[in-house]
């Protein structure tokens, strides 16, 4: 119970900033501040250039099941413009390496619309790395570096959530989406990959003795329900697992591997069974990205009736810049973790606008 201005009681909760609400918190913000100041001295050890990319963008990336926020600017002469807010810093991030820089980072507020929960905020901070140059195997161990760091800054001996428990220092567990398919769902999934193109009834066929298939599903979305129940749970138990080579159809912004065209040079990495991390080996080749954005915005079409615009100058970027991996770290999800916090919003300094 807390009194109104009016001198009444009401059952409604003490304002976030409330000083003793504040201090709840607040050894999982100052463990924020820990983290935060060790990553960032990593990065400059390693030589990479800190950048601040802009937030409002063309277009705030081209996946079908990520929403972001717009908005409208208007422009000196009175006409409209519609921007975005960014999903990711990933665009900005490879004009900068066309541009060439070799090595950046950025922690870059990023918004998710459709999200919210113990893992999920509308507004958070999204770690962001690219090495020019570089295999995705690079990035691979920068993740589980930083990650090691943020235990070692919070003085943290092993993470724990839900009833799970991870140690960040010992050695990474590798495991590729075949074979964890194979081994906790009993699926061959690389055998419902052909000619670059997943098989929607072969898969389907595998899987509804695992998952709830429904007609309009497609071969993605299959593939998203077995490794969201089957898989996920059983992932970063004990120790790190690297979970890497993601078929094909599920590249993204990934390059097809040079050595088995099925998978794509993309890896995760969980914890207690929480996705930390998604890296890529970085696709260079603009009208293959052209036509996986076109295809996933007609499928965002059909699913949820809009579409967001191609960011002409980014394809322009991805034709013009180099061999290049990078990754994307939540980085709230990181310090919940290291912090021992069991919702994301207990490391944030302030809750997104409208929640108590």
């Amino acid at each position: 119970m807390t009194e109104s201005p009016i001198g009444k009681t009401t059952d409604a909760p003490s304002p976030w900033w409330a000083p003793a609400r504040h201090a709840d918190i607040r050894p999982f913000l100052m463990a924020r501040a820990a983290v935060t100041r060790a990553i960032r001295a990593w990065f400059d050890e390693q030589g990479f250039l800190e950048v601040e990319t802009g937030i409002l963008q063309v277009s705030p990336g081209n996946e079908i099941h990520l929403h972001a926020p717009c908005t409208e600017l208007r422009r000196a002469d009175g006409s409209r413009a519609t921007r975005y807010l960014r999903t990711s810093p990933e665009f900005a991030a490879k004009k900068l390496l066309a541009a060439g820089e070799p090595q950046i980072f950025e922690f870059a507020r990023v918004f998710r619309d459709r999200e919210r929960g113990d893992l999920h905020l509308p507004e958070f901070t999204m770690l962001e790395w690219y090495r020019a140059g570089a295999g995705y195997d690079a990035v691979m161990t920068d993740s589980v570096v930083v990650i090691a760091h943020a235990a070692q800054a919070t003085g943290i001996g092993q993470f724990s959530f839900r009833g799970r428990t991870a140690d960040p220092f010992a050695e990474p567990e590798l495991l590729t989406v075949a074979t964890a398919f194979e081994r906790f769902a009993g699926i061959d999934l690389l055998g419902t990959v052909v000619d670059g193109k997943g098989d929607r009834a072969r898969l389907a066929s595998a899987a509804e003795q695992r998952v709830r298939v429904s007609d309009d599903d497609t071969w993605s979305d299959i593939f998203s329900k077995v490794l969201v129940a089957h898989v996920e749970p059983k992932l970063g138990q004990g120790r790190l697992t690297i979970l890497f080579d993601y078929p094909v159809p599920e590249a993204a912004l990934a390059r097809a591997k040079p050595s088995d065209p099925r998978v794509a040079e993309r890896f995760e990495i969980y914890a207690c069974g929480v996705e930390l991390a998604n890296g890529f080996g970085e696709l260079t080749d603009a009208r293959e990205q052209r036509l996986r954005f076109m295809e996933a915005m007609d499928e965002k079409q059909r699913r949820y009736g809009e579409r967001y615009p191609l960011d002409e100058e980014f394809l322009a970027a991805v034709a013009a810049m180099p061999e290049a991996s990078g990754v994307a770290l939540g980085f709230d999800r990181l310090v919940m973790l290291a912090s021992g916090a069991i919702r994301i919003d207990q490391v944030v300094w302030t809750p997104p606008a409208g929640d108590a």
